[in-house]
């Protein structure tokens, strides 16, 4: 099982895959084991529309990605090794480094950005 301090090697080198979408949306946790982004788009139960968070969990670091969720045709291209690491419909679990993974991981949130950029909820 992997230790604390590589759970939080792995989650430092998620976090700036969404952070680099900070300045387009809400931060509304940054701490050292969770950060979270929603937009700023409203949604019907008058709360805003995440847009993905990392968060330190006791057996992984966990990659939340809403824009999969609402749009699964961005999943149609991901690779098999991406997908085994999916838990539920917009969670990548991750252990350990994985930097082709984590390469892939930062296509998939871009994508999902531009997406949600032309639905205008960013």
């Amino acid at each position: 099982m992997a230790s604390a301090d590589t759970f939080a090697v792995v989650f430092n080198k998620l976090r700036p895959l969404l952070s680099a979408f900070a300045p387009h949306l809400q931060c509304t946790a940054d701490t050292s084991d969770n950060y979270w982004l929603d937009t700023h788009h409203v949604m019907k139960n008058k709360k805003p529309l995440f847009f993905g968070a990392v968060q330190i969990k006791q057996r992984y670091v966990s990659y939340h990605l809403m824009p999969v969720y609402v749009f699964p045709a961005l999943l149609d291209e991901i690779s098999a090794p991406l997908k085994s690491r999916m838990q539920g419909k917009s969670c990548f679990q991750f252990s350990q480094i994985d930097e082709p993974l984590f390469t892939e991981l930062q296509t998939l949130t871009e994508a999902g950005f531009l997406r949600y950029r032309e639905a205008g909820y960013v």
